[in-house]
C-alpha cells in the first residue's frame, strides 16, 4: 500500500455548493477524532504492508485544525503508516495562511499544497459562501511558494457572473504550477439546491472549453480531464486514483481501495474492496466501514472511468492482465462505436477519450457499464 487519503471533516464554516462529509468544530470533537484515528491507523498498520510514496491530507479544511492539532496528526500518521516519499500534500483555505503557519506545515512534512481559491473575485467568493477574500488568496500562494511549496490552485468555472478569463490568468500570474478546474454543480441537499441555483449547460461547456484554451496557452498540460499541470507538476497522489491502484482511506467518511484479504474478507469472489467509513459520529462509536467487494467486470469498469479521464488514457491490455478479463473481447464494440463517433481513440491496445468524448465521459462510461 503505497498511497494513504486522510480525512479531516472539520471546516470553519459549510459552503452552499458542498456535498462532502463536513462539519463546524464543536467542543471535544476534534479531540475524540485525533484519538480515533490513532487507532484507525494502528488497525491498518497491523493488516496491510504500508510503503507510502504518497500522503493526502483532505476534507474539509485540514489547514483549519490548530498548530498542535496537525502536529499531532502528521505525528500519528508517522508513527503508525510512515510518511510519503514522493509527495505530501496539504489542502488548505487561504484565509487559514499566515507565514507561521505555513512554516509548520512544511516542517511536520508537507510539501504541496492544494489551495482552495475558487475566484480570485470578491463577489464570486461571496457568491459561493467563502470566507476568505480574492487579496487573502494571492497573499496565501505567494507565502506557500515562498516556503517551498508545491502549489496547487483550485478553480470552479461556470459560477453566474465569474470573470473566468481574469480568474485564470490571475492565478496563473501567481506562479501556481498545478490548476484544478472543477464546473460548478448543484448537488441535491445543498445550500445552493434548496435555494433553486441551477448551471446551464452551455456555461458548463463553454467554461471547460475556455479554461483549457487559456491554461494551454499559459503552458500548462491538461493531463486529466479537470487537471492542468506545469511539467513534473502533477499531482502524483491523484494519479494513483486514475490509475486504478490501491491506497488507504483513514478517518470518518474516507474511502480506500483495498486488496482483498483475510482481514477483511469480501463475502464474493473479489480483486479489490472499496471500504467507506461512516460519518464522524457513527465512526466515533465504533461502526464498520462498508465494504463493497469489486469483481472482475467491475474492476475493468472502474478502471475505465478513471483511466479515459487521462489524457494519456489507459492500457487494455495491462487492465486486461490485472483483471483476467479480456477487455477488448467483451467491449470491442462498445470501444468501435465511441471511435467512430469520435469520442475514443484506440492506437494499438491504448483507449483514450478524446476532447469531445471528454465532455460526455459520463455518458461513454455508461455504455460500458451496460456492456
Amino acid at each position: 500500500m503505497r498511497h494513504l487519503y486522510v480525512h479531516v471533516p472539520f471546516c470553519p464554516s459549510i459552503c452552499p455548493y458542498c456535498d462532502f462529509h463536513v462539519l463546524t468544530r464543536r467542543a471535544g470533537l476534534v479531540e475524540a477524532y485525533l484519538a480515533k484515528l490513532a487507532g484507525e491507523a494502528a488497525r491498518l498498520a497491523d493488516t496491510f504492508d504500508i510503503d507510502l510514496d504518497t500522503v493526502y491530507v483532505g476534507g474539509g479544511t485540514p489547514s483549519f485544525l490548530r498548530d498542535a492539532e496537525i502536529t499531532q496528526l502528521t505525528d500519528t500518521v508517522r508513527r503508525f503508516l510512515g510518511w510519503g516519499r514522493v509527495e505530501n500534500t496539504l489542502e488548505i483555505n487561504p484565509g487559514t495562511v499566515s507565514a507561521s503557519r505555513a512554516d509548520l506545515w512544511r516542517g511536520v512534512g508537507f510539501d504541496r499544497a492544494s489551495v482552495g481559491v475558487q475566484s480570485l473575485d470578491d463577489p464570486t467568493l461571496k457568491f459561493l459562501g467563502r470566507t476568505h477574500s480574492a487579496g487573502q488568496a494571492q497573499d496565501a500562494i505567494g507565502t506557500l511558494l515562498g516556503r517551498g511549496f508545491r502549489v496547487s490552485g483550485d478553480l470552479i468555472t461556470a459560477v453566474p457572473g465569474q470573470p473566468l478569463d481574469a480568474d485564470i490568468h490571475g492565478l496563473v500570474g501567481l506562479g501556481v504550477g498545478h490548476v484544478s478546474a472543477y464546473t460548478l454543480t448543484i448537488e441535491p441537499g445543498t445550500e445552493f439546491a434548496r435555494r433553486g441555483v441551477t448551471v446551464h449547460e452551455d456555461d458548463e461547456q463553454a467554461g471547460f472549453e475556455r479554461t483549457e484554451e487559456l491554461l494551454t496557452a499559459h503552458g500548462f498540460t491538461r493531463y486529466e480531464i479537470s487537471n492542468y499541470a506545469r511539467p513534473g507538476q502533477e499531482s502524483r497522489h491523484n494519479l494513483a486514483y486514475w490509475h486504478g491502484r490501491t491506497y488507504l482511506g483513514l478517518g470518518p467518511g474516507a474511502a480506500g481501495h483495498y486488496p482483498a484479504t483475510a482481514a477483511w474478507p469480501s463475502p464474493h469472489a473479489s480483486l479489490t474492496l472499496r471500504r467507506t467509513n461512516p460519518h464522524l459520529h457513527d465512526w466515533l462509536a465504533g461502526e464498520e466501514g462498508e465494504n463493497l467487494p469489486i469483481d472482475a467486470v467491475e474492476y475493468v469498469t472502474d478502471a475505465l472511468f478513471m483511466g479515459l479521464r487521462l489524457r494519456s488514457g489507459i492500457d487494455l491490455s495491462d487492465l486486461s492482465r490485472r483483471s483476467g478479463l479480456d477487455v477488448l473481447d467483451r467491449y470491442g464494440t462498445v470501444i468501435r462505436r465511441n471511435v467512430q463517433r469520435g469520442l475514443l481513440l484506440q492506437e494499438g491496445t491504448n483507449l483514450r477519450a478524446t476532447p469531445a468524448g471528454w465532455w460526455v465521459l459520463n455518458r461513454v462510461v455508461t455504455e460500458f457499464l451496460e456492456a
